[in-house]
């Protein structure tokens, strides 16, 4: 992501600073955690995109940077609850929140970051922004309940599986970008073309995800915990799909009933292998992630534009 460091290196600076002061709480417990929170930042994928958005259309201004951290705000307040509901102790190589100040807690700060998001929208009236991050995470949420919906009976077709991470994850990607270009693109249609190239950047990332539990070489060893929380991802499903009868009643049957047994789970994941599942599941995410290039490909060449290929071409490429 070098090109995309270099061509928004000042203003991701700014985006912190005003992140910063946003999370900024009178309560010492609250802004002893919200110091925590900042001072552990990821790899800030979904800022940049904001950010590169923004800048495809225009000089980055004080709105974008608004958008940005209110993306960041509710993100984080998504990963604070999926913390305390997974019950995990981590988060990017650090405690989770609910690890260190239990889940009561954890819940309130989840609670805290979505009312200071959306009051920094409502307090500046960036009315377009807020509508669209509204709208991704009612997305995000009926996305989350339809898999714990399917996940019951281990019989999930490929579209629904689309549907599920369309929600899920790439309804937040599409709004970062949409949000970006609303605070300096004044053609609607251009606003929904990147919200679009968001989407497809999304699928594509979130399909990235489902490979890394199979493992291969540039990944490294597999994991096996999406099986073990009996997700059907995309490598799977294809299996499923596509596998002899014996073999699909035995993988369903681990999936349900054997889904921490190691030797159990490889069979599994041997079986992806050997039908054909990480080959299809690499196709189709190249394939939305060629999409979203096709997309970006609208717009006039710039440095700008270059970074957000930089940046899609990271969400496939990436080995983390």
């Amino acid at each position: 992501m070098d090109k995309a460091t270099q061509v928004i290196q000042q203003e991701i600076i700014q985006f912190e600073e005003y992140f910063k002061e946003a999370v900024r709480s009178r309560v010492p417990l609250l802004d002893r955690i919200m110091r925590y929170i900042v001072n552990r930042k990821g790899k800030q994928l979904r800022p940049k995109f904001v950010l590169l958005s923004a800048k495809l259309g225009g000089d980055i201004n004080i709105s974008t940077l608004r958008a940005a951290s209110l993306v960041e705000l509710l993100h984080t307040a998504t990963l604070v609850h999926d913390d305390v509901v997974d019950d995990s102790d981590e988060r990017r190589g650090f405690f989770s929140i609910n690890a260190l100040w239990k889940n009561k807690i954890a819940v309130i700060v989840g609670d805290y970051l979505l009312s200071k998001g959306l009051l920094l929208s409502l307090n500046n009236k960036d009315y377009k922004v807020l509508e669209i991050l509204s709208e991704a995470i009612k997305l995000m949420s009926e996305g989350e309940l339809l898999q714990l919906e399917k996940a019951r009976n281990l019989n999930l077709k490929e579209d629904v599986y689309y549907d599920i991470i369309k929600g899920k994850t790439a309804s937040l990607l599409a709004s970062c970008c949409a949000a970006g270009a609303s605070s300096t693109f004044d053609d609607d249609n251009k606003i929904e073309r990147m919200r679009l190239f968001g989407e497809k950047t999304g699928m594509a990332f979130q399909i990235k995800d489902d490979l890394f539990d199979y493992g291969n070489t540039n990944i490294g060893k597999p994991t096996g915990n999406d099986i073990k929380e009996k997700k059907l991802t995309l490598p799977l499903i294809y299996t499923l799909n596509n596998c002899d009868k014996t073999t699909r009643n035995k993988i369903i049957y681990i999936v349900k009933n054997n889904n921490t047994d190691k030797t159990k789970v490889k069979y599994v994941i041997d079986a992806v292998h050997n039908t054909g599942g990480i080959d299809y599941a690499t196709k189709k995410m190249l394939s939305f992630r060629d999409e979203a290039l096709t997309i970006l490909n609208e717009f006039e060449q710039t440095d700008v534009r270059d970074a957000l290929e930089e940046l899609v071409r990271f969400t496939t490429d990436r080995n983390f």
